[in-house]
């Protein structure tokens, strides 16, 4: 199985999905585009796994990946700084070990103007109102994942963000009560790439090796939408 997400895809057929196969000449797989805004990775893997889960495929290609430069207005100070263009891919399958594995995915389509792009517009967004959302329904969210799973904070290794910007992160950080350093980012070096900023984090901390056999780290993304979700992986 291919499944990518995106935000900024520039053709409707065929998906990214399909041009990945043909590219890597796969002939015969299930190939799926995952339109969820920021957090559309989040989605993507939470598919995956669960078409792993089922027996419906032994391996899922999750690709999360940005072309926001076509879509950032240069003269909005408030997107152009910070907006970049990315991509990262999971490759996984099942284990023979029992692993834990929970999320916790949420959407709120009633809320979804205060970030927008439509077809040839720029994205817009409206600051404070993602900054609210971000730190307090995402903290919301890990917490009532960890509940979910009789875990605490305590029990977690790294949580790896959706990298929006580190106001945010630091927020989360704060009202979650744990230092910055449980919060894996890299948003100086890379910038927001939407879909494409937790593969590309995860990557980073595997060639980094601060991931080790039987970690527990939160995968955590939100945005456009408004789309909110949390999984839980046992490494």
């Amino acid at each position: 199985m291919i499944i990518v997400a995106s935000t900024s895809t520039d053709k409707l057929m065929p998906g990214i999905s399909y041009m990945v196969q043909k590219e890597l000449q796969i002939k015969k797989c299930m190939c799926m585009d995952i339109l969820a805004g920021c957090s559309g990775y989040i989605n993507a893997f939470d598919i995956a796994r669960n078409y792993i889960a089922l027996g419906k495929v032994n391996y899922a290609l999750v690709i999360g990946c940005e072309v926001l430069s076509s879509y950032t207005n240069e003269f909005d100070f408030g997107t152009a700084i910070i907006l970049s263009d990315g991509a990262g891919a999971t490759l996984i399958g099942k284990t023979k070990e029992k692993k834990m594995y929970s999320s916790l995915i949420e959407s709120e389509g009633q809320r979804g103007e205060i970030l927008t792009c439509s077809s040839n517009e720029k994205i817009k967004m409206e600051g404070k109102a993602i900054y609210k959302y971000a730190v307090t329904d995402t903290v919301k969210n890990v917490k009532q994942l960890l509940q979910e799973n009789n875990l605490t904070l305590d029990d977690i290794k790294y949580i790896v963000p959706h990298q929006s910007n580190m106001r945010i992160i630091q927020g989360m950080a704060q009202r979650l009560k744990i230092s910055k350093e449980k919060i894996y980012t890299n948003i100086k070096e890379t910038g927001n790439t939407f879909c494409a900023s937790i593969p590309i984090a995860l990557n980073e901390m595997f060639e980094k090796e601060l991931l080790q056999k039987n970690d527990k780290i939160i995968l955590l993304g939100y945005g456009g939408g408004l789309n909110l979700g949390s999984i839980l992986i046992e490494i």
